[in-house]
């Protein structure tokens, strides 16, 4: 049972609250200080009674997690990390907003400012990962403690979120919220801040469903409380809301969805449900009313009630004896299950293992020069062989299993066993093959969570046209450097009839343009191979898409030698001449073909062509100067691009003689193969290109 008591200090806290995130927002000039001001109480009540934390180690693996997914409330999290005792300190709310040495930036950013579990920038996609947080705790429990009854593992932890109207008005949230229900998600509590404001003022212009109706059709378990009284007066009902929390800490099968209604910037006098103070600073009048209104002297500035904090920074002691608690469980539990806990150790570390690259070596063993293969398929064997292998690798796709080559065999789906099908009849909440319906976005949120919420590594997969539904996902996990892993596939106008809405043309150039996101289009089965042997291989902790064929391509006797050292490298010489070349040929893909076959007719008519496969354009550019110069010599001035795309990414390699092979239409209906050649996708084509630029550049 939650301690309910309440004293004249947590009630103190909370004004302090108020009156410092007023004040963070009016020393800035800009931020959104309305929500803050509100929530406090809300935020309070959670920090000090629901959540299970140590802000002595905010990466203490048994905590609870929160998410405050309107990411531009974020002052409702910093003043309690602040009170918490998470190293926060007084001066880093003075410097709300403050530039780059923030450590309170305007959104939440993680890694940043210990105690966030997240980047919260977008609205929706707090609230969707959050969704991915509870599937990741739920998966490695399965992984690590299956049999325990609910609530005794070391391994069940809460994923607790607040969010507001914009949140469940993004689509992204009501497709993971869909999910979370259909997968009962009892881990998961999320209270929705109904204050009916937002940037245009009342949102009943534009929201105006009955959003309990909405969770409860999900299959929520749902409940309210509100601040606003029937005869209109304001109260803020701190022991109401801690028994709505209580009852819905009682249901495990499914998750909670609390509505509590509120009014924005309570008690500011002049902006209390006023819109103006969801995004601009209260004014200097407001933040004074404000501090008269609590009991604070109007004239000082971040006033700190040191009784009050020392009262809440007890949270601190309670988190240290959780931790203890936990930390005795766990030990029993490690002492018990030493194959468990041996596992444990690894995948919190972030170690392969042992076997990795011998699963990988003993795929490879089986590749036949000539064979033609699909890179789908190709990546669906390497995935498979070290599913085999890494028992904390799970994934799935946007209901595409089949087409995307993403499916586990003889896995077992991760959903409630009721909701199994005549197409997948082996269902387990401790499944590892996901099944995410038609919903990209939340499927990028979705991982993410399970990323940042877990030891556990997934993937997730659909066409590469439907990527673009995924991108804003894509881009936040680029953003807080989850390495998360997408699976591509259908990746050009050589996947054919069906027509130009699918066939992607601008996709490899979009997602090659985000930050710290790494694409990579493998040629043959053994680029593929070694491109996720690099990939789970790699230091850094970038997100990467792997681009990958429909139609079957040649495995090729050059990749057969070369790949395993040159594709790490992003780009590597595949075919080579005697001397310098005269001509320099750069592909991807499906398209390394064609610039092989293009060196060969050249070479026959004495032109000598070296051809680079660029696996990677993003991992060629973390190699040195000098590796780089030895693949793409600068006194080689005659270069060709040759990718089934937009030529846009090659102009840094091409050069001022360099010429383009490439697509800059959108496709075609018809046969596939027929598609490439009427596009010009064809090692004549390219030979072509090979000699203007030769001419060129002399």
């Amino acid at each position: 049972m939650t301690d309910n008591t309440w004293s004249e200090l947590d009630e103190r806290a909370i004004k302090m609250a108020k009156v410092l995130s007023a004040d963070a927002v009016q020393k800035a000039g800009h931020g959104h200080p309305g929500s803050p001001v509100s929530l406090a109480p809300i935020a309070y009540t959670l920090y000090q009674r629901f959540i299970k934390h140590d802000p002595n180690d905010p990466k203490w693996a048994g905590r609870d997690r929160f998410i405050l997914s309107g990411g531009h409330a974020s002052l409702t999290q910093y003043v309690q990390l602040y009170f918490s005792g998470y190293g926060v300190t007084l001066d880093d709310l003075k410097n709300f907003r403050g530039g780059k040495d923030t450590r309170t930036p305007g959104h939440p950013e993680v890694g940043l400012t210990p105690g966030i579990e997240m980047t919260t920038g977008p609205l929706g996609q707090g609230l969707a990962s959050a969704v991915g947080f509870a599937y990741g705790q739920r998966f490695e429990r399965g992984l690590l403690d299956p049999d325990a009854p609910e609530g005794t593992s070391p391994f069940d932890h809460k994923v607790w979120v607040i969010c507001g109207e914009g949140d469940v008005e993004e689509g992204v949230s009501s497709e993971a919220c869909s999910l979370a229900g259909n997968q009962k998600l009892g881990n998961l509590t999320v209270i929705f801040d109904a204050n009916h404001i937002q940037i245009e003022g009342e949102t009943k212009i534009a929201f105006a469903e009955d959003i309990l109706k909405r969770y409860e059709a999900y299959g929520w378990y749902t409940d309210e409380i509100s601040f606003i009284q029937p005869d209109g007066s304001y109260k803020e009902d701190i022991e109401g809301l801690t028994k709505v929390l209580e009852k819905a800490e009682q249901v495990t099968d499914r998750p909670k969805f609390i509505k509590v209604d509120t009014l924005i910037a309570w008690p500011t006098p002049g902006k209390t449900n006023d819109p103006s103070s969801h995004g601009s600073a209260l004014g200097v009048d407001a933040v004074r009313g404000l501090k008269e209104t609590l009991g604070f002297d109007p004239d000082v500035d971040f006033p700190v009630d040191e009784e009050a904090l020392a009262n809440a920074r007890k949270v601190a002691e309670r988190g240290l004896k959780a931790h203890a608690e936990w930390d005795e469980a766990f030990a029993k539990w490690a002492a018990a299950n030493p194959d468990k806990a041996a596992l444990y150790e690894r995948i919190h570390a972030g170690k392969l293992p042992e076997d990795f690259d011998k699963a990988i070596d003993d795929l490879e063993a089986g590749y036949e020069v000539g064979a033609k293969v699909a890179t789908r398929k190709a990546s669906g064997a390497v995935l498979n062989a070290l599913a085999a292998v890494m028992p904390e690798l799970w994934g799935g796709s946007a209901d595409l299993g089949g087409s995307n080559n993403t499916d586990i065999k003889g896995a077992a789906s991760f959903s409630p066993e009721e909701f199994a099908t005549t197409q997948h009849p082996n269902c387990s909440i401790y499944g590892r093959q996901l099944h995410f319906g038609v919903r990209e976005f939340a499927m990028g949120a979705i991982t993410n969570g399970i990323l940042l919420g877990s030891d556990t590594r997934v993937f997730n997969g659909t066409f590469f046209q439907f990527a673009d539904y995924e991108r804003a996902a894509c881009r936040l996990a680029a953003l807080m450097e989850v390495p998360n892993l997408y699976v591509w596939t259908h990746d050009s106008v050589a996947l054919g009839e069906d027509g130009p809405t699918h066939q992607p043309i601008e996709h490899l150039a979009s997602f090659r343009a985000i930050p710290q996101f790494e694409v990579v289009r493998p040629a043959d089965q053994w680029e593929t191979a070694e491109a996720y042997r690099a990939f789970f291989e790699k230091e850094n902790t970038y997100p990467t898409a792997m681009i990958l064929t429909r139609q079957g391509v040649p495995t090729l006797a050059e990749t057969a030698e070369k790949a395993k050292d040159g594709v790490k490298k992003g780009a590597y010489v595949l075919v080579d001449t005697e001397g310098t070349p005269d001509v320099i040929i750069m592909a991807s893909g499906s398209e390394v073909q064609w610039a092989v076959a293009a060196a060969k007719t050249l070479a026959d008519e004495g032109i000598k062509a070296r051809v680079v496969s660029m696996v990677s354009m993003e991992w060629f550019e973390e190699q040195d100067a000098e590796y780089k110069e030895s693949v793409l010599p600068a006194s080689v001035k005659a270069r060709v691009s040759v990718e089934a795309g937009l030529a846009m990414p090659w102009y840094k390699y091409l050069g001022a003689y360099g010429k383009p092979v490439s697509i800059e239409q959108f496709g075609l209906q018809g046969d596939g193969a027929q598609n490439m050649i009427d596009l010009g996708i064809t090692a004549e084509h390219v030979v072509e290109a090979a000699k203007a630029s030769i001419d060129e550049a002399k």
